[in-house]
């Protein structure tokens, strides 16, 4: 696909659908305004993309006619002609239909729908200022932050009385037993539901007995954020003894900062805490309270920046960063910052293409970039740890191994391939909850999996379902079928090998059938041999896969200590939520008020990681790798012995 100079700038506004819990939010189709100069294949293409995507648009060939039409219809996204301006370098010029609807439909689902929620918040608030019933909203603190008037006119209040307030504040009945409030207060805090009878007090000082039921709704990271109360106002009318009643909604939510603010405190408080370093690997994605369900369609990206069209045109901060990607010590965290959370895409593009992915599978790199692109949008940002940045960093790994002389020797092409794809979609989908929890927690998926590997079988199952789902990203589509059943079946054995209760199995296979091996002949036997059997390649292919996936003990310091602050916040969240719900705490160490960092460290690097890099140093020859392992031990150890428990030094933390 020809590129040519940076030409359209795109700007979103709102879009016609969103989901608001379990309510569906609907309006007329998408309303697109293009603003163009000319008539030209790039105006031609977004026009097509707009049919296909099912959108209403408008073209403008002036300023005049644009404005007029603008403030006719408010379009949610406008497309605006800027070629010859070097303000504006959003969109890469590209009149492919395809090329076009990607990036109309990659807004439509990020910023578009955004908006929308936005809006939908206002019509949510505004149904509340006009409903019967009373709406009390505070913050998790109880500060009052919103009454409707049903509940100034039921509890006589107006709400410039109350808002700012604590309910702390506000006079209680002296109906209410002594310990009523203490046990309320008790059954919430452990995320139970509390029902029963409670007494309120009226400005004017009368006091009203309710029927209460409250149910803690449990928001991101796994800590409560909502109380939801419904009460029911006992009025009875003296002459038939008839009850009625009034229900009275409150709704105690806790008020976020922006995602950005909350994204920089979340790293602070990493690099303050204890933590451990990571032992199983595998999650469980949580939506609301105690429900627990897996993607079962494509997410599309959700951020502003534009996905180059071919590897040559990435920004020039990102391929300044990509030059040093064959390098071990290769930081994938300024990876992550600059292509805001999209590292798997880019980093992707340029392995894929160093290792001669697409002329493999005979698809365009434009079919390659669509998929990255999927795969990526499936992976969970909001996670700490298991997020697509790890899923870049395991495929950095990959192609580091694979660069390696006695590795390179001994896989075909085919091997290869299967390799980057595997450390591509390890993880997808993966929310942060372990194996254990899901089995635990009795959930659909775990019984569809027999409570065996279920979380890595559902990131190979899902992979090859995104995949293939659409000939736009099916990067399989053009491979013959025997060997897409090879390449599949190697793809889904090595994701399968990530999987920690066979680790040392899969080692010691490796250890028995190619290291002792190989030290009894010489190194051209054993290439030879691993080359003949390729029961051997796919030791290999496991143990690369499976160093690749935990090898942040063997990454310098500074990343080190990055990893194991990310994998501290889903393992504490999931010991948090098992003691909120009552079930088996399996993890008991990673307790967020008790852990110590350096002795978990210490202990997962000589029960894991120890053996099988030695294993893996003495067949790939890794000696950068190993002396990282050794310097970050040493770390542990002196933090160990200085009784320590968080990852730095306090001094260290100050400065």
């Amino acid at each position: 696909m020809t590129m040519k100079k940076k030409s359209v700038f795109l700007y979103q506004a709102s879009t016609a659908e969103v989901q608001v819990g379990p309510m569906r939010l609907t309006q007329y189709p998408i309303q697109v305004l293009l603003i163009f100069a000319k008539e030209d294949n790039q105006s031609n293409g977004f026009w097509w993309a707009c049919d296909r995507a099912g959108y209403r648009c408008n073209v403008a060939w002036t300023l005049e006619s644009a404005l007029e039409c603008f403030l006719d219809k408010h379009q949610e996204i406008i497309v605006i002609d800027h070629r010859n301006s070097k303000y504006f370098d959003q969109f890469m010029e590209n009149s492919s239909v395809t090329a076009c609807y990607n990036e109309l439909v990659q807004i439509e689902h990020g910023e578009v729908r955004s908006q929308f929620k936005l809006r939908a918040c206002n019509a949510l608030f505004t149904a509340l200022d006009h409903c019967q019933e009373a709406v009390e909203i505070t913050s998790e603190d109880h500060v009052i932050q919103y009454v409707n008037p049903a509940f100034e006119r039921m509890m006589g209040y107006c709400k410039g009385e109350l808002i700012g307030k604590e309910l702390t504040e506000l006079p209680k009945s002296d109906k209410n037993s002594a310990d009523l409030l203490d046990n309320i207060n008790t059954f919430i805090k452990k995320g139970k539901e509390w029902q029963g009878v409670y007494y309120a007090r009226r400005k004017s000082g009368d006091s009203i007995q309710q029927h209460v039921k409250i149910t803690p709704v449990v928001g991101q990271g796994g800590k409560i954020r909502h109380f939801v109360s419904l009460k029911r106002l006992h009025c009875t009318n003296e002459n038939n003894k008839q009850v009625l009643y009034f229900f009275h909604v409150i709704i105690f939510i806790a008020f976020t900062p922006s995602l950005q603010t909350r994204r920089y405190s979340s790293m602070a408080r990493i690099h303050s805490m204890t933590i451990e370093a990571p032992i199983t690997k595998d999650g469980l994605r949580r939506l609301s309270g105690n429900e627990y369900v897996f993607s079962k369609n494509m997410n599309l990206s959700h951020t502003h920046l534009p996905v180059p069209n071919t590897i040559s045109d990435v920004p020039p901060c990102i391929a300044q960063l990509l030059d040093n990607e064959e390098s071990w010590d290769f930081n994938i965290f300024e990876l992550e910052a600059v292509t805001n959370k999209r590292p798997l895409v880019y980093l992707g593009l340029k392995v894929f293409a160093r290792f001669g992915v697409s002329e493999f599978l005979n698809c365009s790199e434009a079919t390659l970039r669509a998929w990255l692109q999927v795969i990526e949008a499936n992976y969970h940002s909001s996670n700490s740890y298991h997020n697509s940045t790890h899923a870049a960093d395991v495929l950095h790994a990959t192609a580091f191994f694979l660069g390696k002389e006695r590795v390179k020797g001994s896989l075909d092409h085919l091997d290869e391939v299967a390799a980057l794809i595997a450390a591509t979609i390890h993880d997808v989908d993966h929310p942060g909850r372990t194996n254990s929890f899901l089995c635990n927690a009795g959930s659909e998926l775990a019984v569809l999996y027999n409570d065996t590997a279920v979380l890595e079988s559902h990131h190979t199952a899902l992979a090859f379902q995104l995949t293939t789902k659409d000939s736009k990203y099916n990067i399989f589509k053009n491979i013959d079928r025997n060997r897409y059943r090879t390449l599949r079946q190697a793809i889904i054995d090595m994701v399968l090998a990530t999987e920690m209760t066979k680790h040392f199995e899969h080692v010691n296979k490796f250890v028995n059938s190619i290291n002792k091996p190989m030290n009894d002949g010489s190194n051209t036997e054993c290439t030879t041999n691993i080359k003949n059997f390729p029961d051997n390649q796919t030791l290999i292919k496991r143990m690369m896969i499976k160093c690749a996936d935990v090898a942040n003990p063997c990454r310098p310091l500074e990343l080190c200590i990055e990893w194991a602050g990310r994998i501290s916040e889903e393992y504490f969240a999931q010991t948090d939520e098992e003691k909120r719900q009552g079930l088996p705490v399996v993890m008991p160490v990673f307790d967020r008020n008790t852990c110590s960092i350096p002795k978990s460290q210490i202990s997962f690097i000589d029960y894991f990681i120890t053996d099988m890099f030695d294993a893996w140093d003495a067949f790939a020859h890794l000696p950068v790798l190993m002396q990282h392992l050794a310097n970050n031990y040493k770390h542990w150890k002196t933090l160990d012995d200085l009784k320590c428990k968080s990852l730095r030094l306090p001094s260290e933390n100050n400065n």
